[in-house]
C-alpha cells in the first residue's frame, strides 16, 4: 500500500408508481466533458455540470450532496494543468491546487483526476490527482472514502474525503468495477485481467481474499443485505452469484454474448443485464431462475434501475442516447438524446 498526497481540489413498471418527487439521475458523458442531470419523473434533461473532463465513473454520497467523477483522460506526471472551473474564483482555484507539486507515483507514469462536485449548486469543488486513468468510482457507505479503479495500474485508489490523502491498493490485472458491503467493512473489486473478485478489508485496506469467477468480470451489483454479489463475466456471457460472506460462487447464469451493465430491481427479486453484443436486455427472476429476453439495439451498455420507480435507464455503446425501459415488459418506452456515450449513473432522491 502506498500513501500519496492529493491535490487540494436507481420492480415492475406501473404508471401509478411514478418517480419520487425530486428524483435526479446524474450521468457522465465521457468525451462531452460534462455530467448531465435528468429529471427521473419526466425523463428529461434538466441541467448539466461542465468542466468534468473525460468522465466515465461516477458515484454519489449517501446524503445526495456530493458526486465524485473519475476521468479516463491521462497526463504525464509533472505535466498536470487543470483548468479553472467557470464558477470558481481565481483565489479558490489556487487554494484547491495547493501542494500540486506532490504527484502520484504510477506504473505508467501517467495520472488522472477525480472531480468532487457539490450538487446543491452543481459546482466543481476539487480535483484530486490519482495514478492512471479512472474507470469506475464508489463512495463508501459512511461517506468517508472515494474509491477509483485504475485498469492500467492493477490497483484501486482510496481517497480520504476529509484530508484528500490518497492510498493505493494492488488488486490484480485490469481492475474494472467496485462495490461496497452495506456495512462498509469490505469492498469488492472485479479484476478483468485474471477472472477474480478481490475482497478488500476497509479497516486495514488490504486484500483479504480473491474469488475466482467467469471470464473477464466487470460490472457488479450487491444485494441490500450484503449476502449476494452478482458479477457480469463479459467474455463468457455469464453472471456469477457469489454468496457472502463465504465468498463462494453458488450459481452461474448463462446470458450469452458480451454483456455489460447489471442492476437489481428495488424489491431485489429481479436482476437485469445489458446484452451488449447480442443487442438484448435480459431479466432473471431470482426466485425461480427464469430468464426473459427482449431485443434492444444497438449495443445496450450501462444500466441502472431508477429507485422509487419501475423504470430502467440504459445507455447505448454506439448511439448517443439513453433508453427508458419498462422493468416488467423490458420494452423501451422512451429515448433521451444525450451529448455522448453515457456511463456510470447515480440516482438521488430528495
Amino acid at each position: 500500500m502506498k500513501t500519496l498526497t492529493a491535490l487540494l481540489l436507481t420492480a415492475t413498471l406501473s404508471f401509478s408508481y411514478p418517480a419520487l418527487a425530486g428524483t435526479k439521475v446524474y450521468i457522465p458523458m465521457g468525451g462531452a466533458n460534462e455530467v448531465i442531470i435528468i429529471d427521473g419523473e419526466k425523463d428529461k434533461i434538466i441541467g448539466s455540470i461542465k468542466d468534468v473532463a473525460g468522465s466515465h465513473g461516477l458515484a454519489g454520497n449517501s446524503k445526495g450532496t456530493y458526486l465524485i467523477a473519475g476521468s479516463l483522460n491521462e497526463v504525464k506526471v509533472g505535466s498536470e494543468a487543470l483548468q479553472k472551473p467557470v464558477e470558481m474564483a481565481p483565489d479558490e482555484h489556487d487554494a484547491h491546487h495547493a501542494g500540486s507539486a506532490a504527484v502520484a507515483v504510477t506504473k505508467t507514469g501517467l495520472v488522472s483526476y477525480l472531480t468532487l462536485i457539490r450538487t446543491k449548486d452543481n459546482v466543481v469543488e476539487r480535483q484530486i490527482s490519482v495514478p492512471g486513468a479512472v474507470h469506475h468510482t464508489l463512495i463508501t457507505p459512511d461517506d468517508k472514502y472515494a474509491i477509483a479503479t485504475h485498469q492500467g495500474e492493477g490497483a484501486v485508489s482510496i481517497v480520504d474525503l476529509k484530508t484528500f490523502e490518497v492510498k493505493t491498493v494492488q488488486t490484480g490485472p485490469v481492475p474494472n468495477y467496485v462495490v461496497s458491503s452495506p456495512d462498509g467493512n469490505y469492498i469488492y473489486v472485479s479484476n478483468a485481467g485474471n477472472d477474480t473478485i478481490s475482497v478488500i478489508d476497509t479497516k486495514r485496506w488490504i486484500v483479504r481474499n480473491n474469488i475466482e469467477v467467469g471470464e473477464t468480470p466487470e460490472h457488479l451489483v450487491i444485494s441490500a443485505d450484503g449476502k449476494s454479489l452478482y458479477v457480469n463475466n463479459v467474455d463468457d456471457g455469464t453472471v456469477s452469484v457469489i454468496s457472502l460472506p463465504s465468498n463462494s460462487v453458488e450459481k452461474t447464469y448463462v446470458i450469452g454474448g458480451n454483456i455489460h451493465g447489471i442492476d437489481l430491481s428495488q424489491d431485489e427479486n429481479t436482476l437485469f443485464i445489458a446484452g451488449r453484443e447480442e443487442n438484448k436486455l435480459v431479466s432473471i427472476d431470482l426466485r425461480t431462475g427464469q430468464l426473459t429476453s427482449q431485443p434492444l439495439s444497438p449495443a445496450p451498455y450501462h444500466l441502472t434501475a431508477i429507485k422509487g420507480t419501475s423504470k430502467l435507464y440504459i445507455s447505448s455503446a454506439e448511439d448517443d442516447k439513453i433508453w427508458v425501459v419498462d422493468q416488467k415488459t423490458l420494452k423501451a418506452i422512451k429515448e433521451i438524446p444525450v451529448s455522448d456515450r453515457a456511463h456510470q449513473m447515480v440516482v438521488f432522491q430528495n
